[in-house]
């Protein structure tokens, strides 16, 4: 699987998201759809996007009981997109009903991916607010190869553990990672962070940018950036 850089498209509104997608003349980037694009939009933003040509990872981290999972999960299906994801914490019987729904008739399905620990949650923070005492590398390792178990094909987690998830998992188990910021930006509310030149040589296999792209000042520019330092 080709690496990819994925930008996050975290506009309120389908006038924003359509205007930023407008500035690629004769691009189709990776995109992702999170929550608040598609709970302000619904269902038809995807469809638009799609039919734009765009690839899309919608990004809605599902969490809930194994049934209304698997029934979320065949609505999804339906949208065409080519990524979507859940939170590994919900359990391997939550993930393997979630295949199970995602998978249409002819036997064709978005990949699927598992939120490991969101790259805002620090060491401490696992520790005082979950209670989870383990070493961050030990919790990730771990819900990756639930994940793995379950029949997905990869999760999400900072670049920090990619590498690790790759030795766990295997070189086919695809990585997904957000928390990537250039030497020279801000790291925002990320605290488990690196740049597309590092997430590239540690295994990343798609990078997810948001703001060092959609707020920058040319935001075509920063995105070749991004493809330049991380695909080559």
């Amino acid at each position: 699987m080709g690496k990819d850089v994925i930008i996050a498209c975290d506009f309120s509104s389908k006038a924003d998201v359509m205007a930023f997608l407008d500035k690629f003349t004769g691009k189709k980037p990776f995109v992702k759809i999170g929550m608040e694009l598609f709970y302000a939009e619904g269902p038809a933003i995807v469809k638009e996007i799609k039919e734009r040509g765009h690839k899309i990872f919608l990004d809605l981290k599902l969490h809930d009981i194994p049934n209304t999972v698997k029934k979320s999960m065949a609505v999804l299906s339906s949208l065409d997109v080519d990524m979507t994801n859940l939170h590994a914490s919900g359990t391997v019987a939550m993930m393997e009903a979630a295949i199970e729904g995602l998978t249409r008739p002819d036997g064709t399905r978005p990949i699927l991916i598992a939120v490991t620990q969101l790259t805002s949650t620090s060491q401490e923070r696992m520790e005082n607010d979950l209670l989870i005492k383990e070493e961050m590398s030990k919790v990730v390792a771990h819900y990756a190869h639930n994940a793995k178990v379950a029949g997905l094909d990869g999760v999400v987690c900072s670049p920090l553990e990619a590498e690790m998830v790759h030795s766990v998992c295997g070189k086919e188990f695809v990585t997904v990672t957000p928390g990537v910021r250039f030497a020279d930006g801000d790291k925002g509310d990320q605290v488990r962070v690196m740049t597309p030149a590092e997430a590239k040589k540690i295994g990343s296999d798609y990078i997810v940018v948001g703001r060092p792209i959609t707020a920058a000042a040319d935001p075509v520019a920063a995105y070749e950036r991004c493809v330049n330092e991380f695909v080559g």
